[in-house]
């Protein structure tokens, strides 16, 4: 089973290494990473740095395809050939999916035309712009389609433990659960736009 999650520069480090943590429980599967080029790829907070061997048009099909999101994604959601090699590899995936912004280059891609999607809720009015139709919940599946999209940074998690279980069975995901201890209990309940008071949100804009 081969999973691939793109990289590139400045992408969002939890989108992506969030995901790979619990994919790369599920039994018989290989998780990769791939990058424009060869080498060095910097996440967006600039301390983490992946080393990625492989360029992403040297892969033409894979079981899923994980596209993360950060600030760098707006790169890929103006590079034709990005988003050609997208719409390429989604023809052969059991799922595509997205992690906050990945969903932008999911869009560029022409893929969620028509769907609801979701997206980092300050995004919702760019995923928009690509025919999707924006919705808050935090992991949006589309079975027909084959492409699953998971909200703001830390929902790539709950979206790839589902996605565990999609390509194994509910025990083998909740085992992955247990073995990652993931047990969310915030010490706050602000975690999504709709329960953040107002003063929380304008900080929030002043972030990153």
């Amino acid at each position: 089973m081969d999973i691939v999650i793109p990289l590139f520069e400045r992408f969002e480090p939890l989108d992506a290494i969030g995901p790979y943590e619990i994919l790369g429980y599920v039994p018989g599967a290989r998780v990769r990473f791939v990058a424009p080029e060869p080498g060095r790829v910097t996440d967006g907070l600039g301390a983490l740095s992946v080393e990625v061997s492989t360029r992403y048009s040297e892969v033409d099909a894979c079981d899923v395809l994980l596209v993360p999101g950060g600030h760098g994604a707006a790169a890929l959601v103006a590079d034709p050939d990005f988003l050609g090699w997208v719409r390429a590899v989604h023809a052969t995936t059991r799922f595509t999916t997205s992690v906050c912004t990945g969903s932008l280059v999911l869009g560029a891609a022409g893929l969620l035309k028509g769907l609801t999607a979701t997206t980092h809720w300050g995004a919702a009015d760019a995923l928009e712009s690509h025919g999707a139709t924006y919705t808050a919940e935090r992991v949006v599946r589309h079975e027909s389609e084959r492409i699953i999209t998971s909200a703001g940074v830390s929902s790539g998690i709950d979206m790839a433990v589902r996605l565990a279980a999609l390509l194994t069975d509910d025990i083998t995901a909740q085992a992955i659960q247990l073995c990652t201890e993931y047990d969310p209990q915030p010490p706050f309940d602000s975690g999504s736009l709709a329960k953040a008071p107002a003063a929380v949100v304008e900080r929030t804009r002043t972030l990153g």
